[in-house]
């Protein structure tokens, strides 16, 4: 029996009681000062408006999340002092929050993509699908499909089993605008920036796309804060919110914390990791002056 999911309300505007932000950490690894420094912009940016902050948890890839980073995640963000008012340890009315026990809201999201006629299924290798489940980082964007198993435009397609990938049709060569709150207006073009993308894996997983796409509409999130490295993803999840019929959010990108080489900083760094650098005596304070001093 699917969990029960509040219905999509109308929202009250973008700032002050009707304002909803969240956290959306990956469980695969410590987090580290990137996630610190975009996340305190997010609570900053709630508390400003006299909003709600929501942590997610997003924890699809069962090959590498694992139960120890949920539990340190949590650890590490409250010591850092983040103060979320819905999440996975505290409840919420858009419980669950944890994106393993959500796998029936998504898969009724996909059902209606499919009787939309956006989706179709494809069978190219696991290679081609395998970064479908991760978020599309700096430097690791899916390059543009070359449509092997699109069918003709227009034409609605039926499953081939259980065991075909499905992707979203990009409308050709639309373009999809949108003013960020710190990058300023942005505009991305289909079939060229981003192409036919997964939605969902053969292995009976949501892609990124889908999953966050569908969480942000049904927990009312009204703007989403997050690197700049996820900057492109905007535009493919904004067409989902259209074609699933869900409002957009408004959306920030922050600047991406750097290493010494320039690297977007990631969970490889783990000298660079929260819990690393508490147990060196270092203060909330101390790595959010660390992480300004790098970013570009």
């Amino acid at each position: 029996m699917s969990s029960f999911e509040p219905p999509l309300i109308p929202r009250a505007g973008r700032c002050g009681p009707g304002y909803r932000s969240r956290l959306a950490p990956s469980p695969t690894g410590d987090l580290h000062l990137g996630h610190a420094r975009t996340f305190w912009i997010a609570q900053q940016r709630a508390q400003r408006h006299g909003g709600v902050l929501v942590l997610r948890n997003e924890d699809l890839d069962r090959a590498r999340c694992k139960k120890e980073f949920v539990a340190a995640m949590i650890e590490d963000l409250r010591w850092f002092g983040f103060q979320w008012q819905e999440g996975p340890d505290c409840g919420g009315p858009f419980s669950p929050y944890n994106q393993s026990e959500r796998l029936n809201t998504y898969r009724r999201a996909l059902e209606k993509l499919r009787d939309g006629g956006f989706i179709y299924p494809c069978t190219c290798s696991r290679k081609d699908i395998l970064g479908a489940l991760s978020a599309p980082h700096e430097a690791e964007e899916e390059p543009v499909y070359p449509g092997t198993c699109r069918p003709d435009s227009g034409l609605r397609t039926q499953g081939r089993g259980s065991m075909v990938n499905w992707r979203f049709r990009v409308p050709d060569g639309e373009g999809v605008s949108f003013t960020d709150g710190h990058c300023g207006l942005q505009r991305f073009v289909a079939e060229k920036d981003f192409g036919d993308y997964v939605v969902w894996r053969r292995d009976d997983v949501p892609a990124y796309q889908l999953a966050v796409a569908t969480d942000d509409a049904r927990m009312q999130i009204t703007e989403v804060v997050r690197g700049a490295d996820l900057l492109k993803s905007t535009a493919p999840q904004i067409l989902l919110f259209r074609a699933l019929g869900y409002s957009v959010p408004d959306y920030y990108h922050c600047e991406l914390v750097r290493d010494a080489t320039g690297l977007r900083m990631a969970k490889r760094h783990d000298a660079a990791s929260i819990r690393r650098l508490r147990e060196q005596g270092l203060t909330p304070a101390q790595l959010l002056r660390d992480a300004e001093t790098q970013t570009k």
